[in-house]
């Protein structure tokens, strides 16, 4: 696929805060179970889709990400989505302030510069180099610098294709890897399903200039990587003040 020649594409979205008390049992269930807290976001968009239909998170587009605040006992989270939440089924004793929904609607344009952060899921496939037909592990890189070369091949610079030749879709943006901030996040055990298996996840954080406003687009509104039911993937994003 070959970059389109567009220099603008909109962007419209909603972002739901929500600020919990972390001491609450609803938080402290979502907290250690990534399938709870998949639940708890689900939970505010009953309806939007027919019982049964295939992965309903992806047709409304829900992306959310997560931050613990131990000292001052908050769990904050956000939750972006193209369809109008519902959050009065949350318990108002597990709320430490009031929800916010915000609506997005920007026009990205090409040139434009904006700071991010993303939590992501960063992996690789194991076993296939050696052997085309041995078992692929997919495996969570676990420090920085794998995590950044992660991040780094799905950047996107001026003139190259949306797709890799090795396969990654980018993101309609590009930006100096050694110049963002990479934090490694502990990992998430799931434990209701796929007993075992961990969640990786990076903390990505620095600026992004955009050389294909509707791959960026597309970045914005369908997350990034693996793992998008469990908190990785959204791509927060911010017009910078030096862009």
């Amino acid at each position: 696929m070959t970059t389109a020649a567009t220099s603008t594409a909109h962007f419209v979205a909603c972002h739901s805060v929500i600020h919990l008390d972390s001491s609450h049992v609803l938080a402290q269930k979502a907290v250690l179970d990534p399938h709870i807290m998949h639940r708890l976001v689900m939970s505010g968009f009953y309806g939007w889709t027919d019982p049964g239909e295939p992965d309903p998170r992806a047709q409304m587009g829900v992306l959310h990400t997560w931050k613990l605040d131990l000292r001052n006992r908050s769990l904050v989270l956000i939750v972006q989505s193209r369809v109008q939440p519902d959050w009065s089924e949350l318990p108002h004793a597990a709320l430490a302030d009031e929800i916010a929904v915000l609506p997005v609607d920007m026009t990205v344009r090409e040139g434009a510069v904006y700071t991010f952060r993303t939590v992501v899921n960063p992996t690789r496939q194991r076993g296939a180099a050696q052997d085309a037909h041995a078992p692929r592990r997919r495996l969570a890189d676990t420090t920085p610098h794998h995590a950044r070369q992660w991040f780094a091949a799905r950047l996107q610079p001026d003139g190259e294709a949306r797709v890799s030749p090795q396969g990654i879709r980018r993101i309609g943006a590009d930006g100096s890897p050694d110049a963002m901030a990479v934090r490694m996040l502990p990992k998430l055990s799931l434990v209701a399903k796929h007993r075992g298996a961990r969640i990786g996840r990076a903390e990505v954080k620095g600026t992004l200039t955009v050389t294909d406003p509707p791959a960026f687009v597309g970045a914005l509104a369908d997350g990034i990587g693996r793992a998008r039911s469990y908190g990785a993937g959204l791509l927060l994003v911010r017009p910078s003040a030096n862009g």
